[in-house]
């Protein structure tokens, strides 16, 4: 089935968290869009091919750390524990530790430079 719902994320710098989320957490640009203001849009995808977009925040909208909120973001990746080790060397602040749950998902999770918080899982019952 294909995807139907996609995580679009905000940060302050769009160029630099593209460039982590792809170092740290192994995403793969897939899309780049400048917009005539100078906006830029990106195309995220997973190594499962789920995708996320994310761009920089146009007013009126505001990164959520800068209102003291966050996001919580759920992948599902192919290898939960290499994934966990990458994103630990590259500067991942993780907050949850790997823990194996009830239904089945191995997971972690974690916050990237701008506050955002990720939980990526391997499904064991695939």
């Amino acid at each position: 089935m294909a995807q139907t719902v996609t995580p679009y994320l905000l940060y302050e710098d769009g160029e630099a968290a593209g460039e982590f989320l792809c170092r740290a957490f192994g995403f793969r640009e897939v899309d780049r869009q400048v917009g005539s203001a100078g906006g830029l849009h990106l195309e995220l995808e997973t190594d499962l091919g789920g995708r996320i977009y994310l761009g920089t925040s146009p007013p009126p909208f505001r990164n959520p750390a800068t209102v003291g909120r966050t996001t919580l973001t759920y992948v599902l990746v192919f290898d939960v524990d290499e994934h966990y080790e990458r994103a630990r060397r590259e500067g991942a602040h993780v907050f949850e530790e790997l823990i194996d749950l009830p239904f089945g998902h191995r997971r972690y999770s974690c916050a990237d430079p701008e506050g955002h918080h990720w939980s990526f899982a391997t499904d064991k019952n695939r």
